[in-house]
This record gives C-alpha cells, structure tokens and sequence, in this order.
C-alpha cells in the first residue's frame, strides 16, 4: 500500500514552521546527533502529527507502515523521526494495532540506533506484548540475544509500566542474556526495569538483585534498588 504523501508534506511543513534555529544547534549536540534538528521539542512534535492525522487518518496498517517508513527514511530533521514513531501512536493508529507492526518497530529500532528513538519505540512493542503475548513474546525472547544492542535494551525495558502484567520469565531472560555485556546502555536498562517493576514487587526485585549479584553491573544493581534502599 502506498504512503500518504500529503500527510507526510503537511508535517512536514508544521514542522518547518515551528522551527526554533536559537535552540536548534543545542539540541543536536545534547543527542550526539549526526542528523540536524529543526528545533522543535517532542511534545510539539507529538501535538504537530496528531493535528495532521485527525485530518488524514491512516486506514490501513499497510498506510500506516509505508507513511511511517518514508517519513522516517526521507527525514532531514531528527524531528522527522520523531514524528514517523508519533505516528505510530495517534488515535486511529491504535485502532489498527496488530502484530505485523513488531517488523515496522524492529527496522525504526535498528536504523534508529540511539537512546532517544529506541526507548520510544520500546513502548510500541511493550504494547504490542500485553495485546498480542503469543505472537510477540518469541520475536522480544530472540532480541535478548540479538548482535544488536538496541534490540536487546528494548528487549529488556518494553515492559515499563506493565506492573502487575509483566511477564516475569520474559523480563529475566533479557536481563541476564545482556548483564555480562558492558554496553552503557544495557547496564542502565536493566538498573531502569528492574527499578521499574520495584514499584510493584519490590521484594522479587531485592530478591533477584542479591541472587545475581556477581552477574549485574554496580550501575545496574544502584539503579534497581534506587526506590527500595
């Protein structure tokens, strides 16, 4: 199916015209980006897409993807980017959630590559887990041991916020497949998870962080036991 070219230039063009040059330059370099930005901050960006998919909603997953794809692959402007992953969240992209979208989420996560678009779009597939457990639990479990990195953080964190609904075994298999890694990020994911589930059992997480101790980083252990000690 093909993209929805109008929608993709009215973003576009919000976006240009929200364009803050002052903050711009400072943007860029707080996100180590390679890419430039326009200067727009995130909830702008996230108000922009609604505003312009309440005019044309995607009625279709296979719209959904290809608009979401050649926003995302055609972005001059980190904005851009952040606007493809906003996409995915507006009103009537809910309403066509189904389990095909986990292939969109991995390719904007591989291409993505960095802390600020994978931590979004983990929220995506954590969504897509709790919907759709049968179907997406397998594709989470072989990211755990993925080559690469931002599958195995979003492996570890797509579960934020799931409380009681969080799948435990999956949680614990992604947690211990990346603790020997010395990646920055996988360390602060895990810390940040396990941190996370605290809230609602903080003796399993005391549990498990003295159990494997010898295995979880100083970084990872400090950041799970931040609300409990």
């Amino acid at each position: 199916m093909c993209a929805d070219d109008r929608l993709i230039a009215e973003i576009r063009q919000a976006l240009h015209s929200a364009a803050d040059p002052e903050q711009a330059p400072g943007m860029q370099a707080y996100m180590k980006s390679a890419m430039p930005y326009l200067g727009v901050r995130v909830p702008q960006v996230r108000a922009i897409v609604r505003a312009a998919a309440r005019e044309r909603p995607p009625s279709a997953i296979g719209a959904l993807r290809a608009t979401t794809l050649m926003l995302w692959h055609g972005a001059a402007h980190r904005e851009e980017r952040y606007a493809a992953t906003a996409l995915t969240d507006v009103v009537a992209a809910r309403r066509l959630r189904a389990p095909e979208l986990i292939t969109l989420y991995e390719e904007l996560i591989v291409s993505g590559a960095w802390w600020d678009h994978v931590d979004e779009l983990s929220r995506r597939v954590g969504e897509l887990l709790l919907a759709f457990p049968v179907e997406i639990r397998p594709i989470v479990s072989a990211w755990q041991r993925s080559t690469d990195h931002w599958l195995r953080r979003a492996s570890i964190i797509c579960q934020l916020g799931a409380s009681e609904h969080t799948d435990i075994e999956l949680l614990t298999a992604a947690i211990l497949a990346s603790a020997p890694e010395g990646d920055f990020f996988l360390r602060k994911g895990i810390g940040w998870a396990l941190r996370d589930y605290a809230r609602t059992d903080p003796q399993w997480v005391r549990a498990f962080v003295e159990e494997h101790a010898g295995q979880l980083s100083p970084l990872s252990r400090r950041e799970a036991l931040k609300r409990i000690n």
